[in-house]
């Protein structure tokens, strides 16, 4: 009997499915960026300096992303895909190489990160000790421990294809109550507890991921149902190699795309930090709110994800062009949704996390140019994980890293001109528009 928290995905209705999956998963989303927005919201309370250290530190994190999504996409997709064609005990091998992949990734970035802090900062030329001094603890601190996220993201992709969204969701609910609690506490030094500034933000993150991750590993053991690839893996014993080799050919072309789209943002953030602290700041609050929509998105291309590849196991092309079509009017809508409000309150929003009223006005232009790509930026993430779920990694690469690398020749361009920074911000708004429109005609001509 299948367990009330999985998804029928290959039968019945399709919509109700589709959302059925996708709302916890975007849910879980929104919980993350709330997380990211809360700690930039205390920390905007410590200066731009504060905002621009932090946002430094935190690209290592994102940048290490791609190990983690190479054993989270290479996990799902072939578990869901085992789903399909009614191979349990072969989607419980591919759960737990990807989980074994990702604890070796994890450990090895974690002593890399520590030990070379100080020149992987340097690299940024920040210019300003203090900001400097905020980027090298929170950067230490929070990918020392980036086990945690990393186990995190593969459960996710994990729980994700067996159809359970909802323990996710449970899990990040609780890790979001824990690091608001956290941050006000041991970023300001509130009671008993010190000031640590930006490394209370870290430490408050480390400790909610951990909970999180606690959580979906102690619900693991209850993942009864019809599918199960969580359920009595036992980590310390190996599994054949052939599983090794299937999570590495799909997950490691969408290793490659994340790891290139943080390294071209990384070249990006180096080209703002040459009109000031502040400019970087801007772009990394600019992103975190821009992240309500990202991570919306993403949500969504995670449940398409898991749909395209079990229906695609099983056979069932019509139901994935149909899910697709569901999926694409939905993100749009949101997207365009996210638009009007950037448009509509950009210094609303900017004032939450500013107090500076140059930076302000920095954040107001940011947020007005990116929203006119958020709705193209929503159907590229779903069309990824559309694709993917098809086995088709390799192509969302190629294109991904070959139009988001027009951003840094297209950057020097417009910044070169009267619009300064801001032709900075409108090269990634027009690479958003063209990805969005040319990753919907890939699918369309596939399928």
């Amino acid at each position: 009997m299948r367990n009330s928290r999985q998804i029928t995905l290959t039968e019945g209705p399709i919509l109700r499915s589709l959302v059925a999956l996708a709302v916890p998963i975007m849910a879980s989303s929104f919980l993350n960026t709330v997380y990211s927005i809360t700690d930039m919201a205390w920390i905007g309370m410590l200066g731009s300096k504060a905002v621009a250290g932090v946002g430094v530190g935190g690209m290592y994190i994102w940048l290490s992303q791609g190990l983690s999504s190479l054993a989270r996409m290479g996990g799902q997709v072939n578990a869901a895909q085992a789903f399909g064609r009614g191979r349990q005990e072969e989607a419980g091998e591919y759960a737990k190489a990807a989980l074994q992949i990702v604890v070796v990734f994890g450990i090895v970035f974690a002593l890399i990160s520590v030990v070379f802090t100080e020149g992987l900062v340097a690299l940024f030329h920040l210019g300003d000790a203090k900001a400097v001094g905020y980027a090298e603890g929170y950067m230490r601190i929070t990918c020392g421990f980036v086990l945690f996220s990393y186990l995190t993201v593969v459960l996710t992709g994990l729980y994700t294809a067996q159809g359970d969204s909802k323990t996710p969701l449970l899990a990040n609910g609780i890790g979001l109550a824990l690091n608001m609690a956290l941050d006000p506490v041991l970023i300001l030094g509130l009671g008993p507890f010190p000031r640590m500034e930006a490394n209370g933000a870290a430490a408050a993150t480390v400790s909610a991921q951990f909970v999180v991750m606690l959580v979906m590993v102690l619900r693991a053991g209850n993942s009864g149902g019809e599918y199960r690839a969580l359920a009595g893996i036992r980590m310390g014993k190996l599994t054949e190699k052939r599983f090794y080799r299937g999570v590495f050919r799909i997950g490691t072309p969408t290793a490659i795309q994340g790891t290139a789209y943080c390294m071209i943002s990384m070249a990006l953030a180096r080209m703002a930090a040459s009109f000031g602290p502040g400019a970087v700041a801007v772009q990394r609050v600019g992103g975190q709110v821009e992240a309500v929509s990202w991570n919306t998105a993403d949500g969504f291309a995670a449940a398409i994800n898991a749909f395209t590849a079990q229906n695609y196991g099983a056979g069932q092309m019509e139901r994935v062009r149909k899910g697709y079509r569901v999926s694409f009017w939905t993100t749009a809508v949101w997207g365009s949704m996210i638009t009007l409000i950037f448009l509509c309150f950009p210094r609303p929003i900017s004032q939450i996390f500013f107090h500076e009223a140059e930076v302000i006005g920095e954040s107001v232009g940011y947020l007005v140019i990116l929203g006119f790509g958020e709705a193209f930026m929503c159907v590229e993430l779903m069309t990824v994980g559309a694709l993917s779920g098809l086995g088709r990694t390799k192509l969302c690469s190629v294109i991904s890293i070959l139009l988001t690398g027009a951003r840094i020749p297209l950057a020097l361009a417009l910044s070169g001109t009267e619009l300064g920074l801001r032709g900075i911000w409108w090269a990634l708004t027009v690479s958003s528009v063209a990805k969005g429109i040319l990753f919907t005609a890939a699918f369309k001509k596939i399928t």
